[in-house]
């Protein structure tokens, strides 16, 4: 039987880091399709809108060279991600691990996902060196208080979080001003 791998690279990307880039590059060689997934994830709060985030994404994958005559697609989703894995025909959920402190919620993670669908498989990639300190998080704070956040993201993503930021603090400053009234 010739089965097609369908591999998810879930996460909120909010922003896509140049590590993210990294395991969407590496991760390519382990499947035909590889769906990098976006969640929409409110409860995270994220700076980027959905809408952003994905278009986000997907310019930047978009130059990686296609070696393994593989397919990448960039996806939101909404759902479990289990659902969403069956939905696609998953079978491989793709992780990166920068440090031994994600290794704890990352094997909860996996282990609840396995319950809830034990034909997906999760296959971890260690950060490559160089993006093993690089969270989106971060990245987000220090770009929000003015700090140069070119070491860990594209220049184009570097656009993308000024303008979030200059919509953030429009928001702020009016909010701030009502209050006054």
């Amino acid at each position: 039987m010739n089965k097609s791998r369908v591999a998810i690279y879930p996460g909120t990307f909010d922003p896509i880091t140049n590590g993210h880039v990294d395991i969407v590059r590496r991760s390519r060689k382990l499947s035909e399709r590889l769906i990098v997934a976006i969640a929409a994830n409110p409860e995270k709060w994220p700076l980027l809108t959905l809408e952003e985030r994905v278009q986000m994404v997907r310019d930047e994958v978009a130059t990686e060279a296609d070696e393994n005559g593989g397919v990448v697609e960039v996806r939101a989703f909404d759902n479990l991600l289990m659902q969403f894995a069956l939905e696609v025909g998953a079978t491989i959920i793709i992780r990166g691990l920068r440090a031994v402190s994600d290794f704890e919620y990352e094997f909860q993670l996996a282990t609840t996902n396995a319950r809830l669908e034990p034909s997906v498989e999760t296959i971890y990639l260690m950060a490559s060196d160089g993006h093993h300190f690089i969270a989106s998080r971060l990245v987000k704070e220090i770009g929000r208080f003015g700090g140069d956040v070119s070491g860990f993201v594209s220049p184009q993503v570097e656009r993308h979080l000024a303008r979030a930021f200059e919509r953030e603090r429009r928001l702020r400053n009016a909010d701030i001003a009502n209050n006054r009234d």
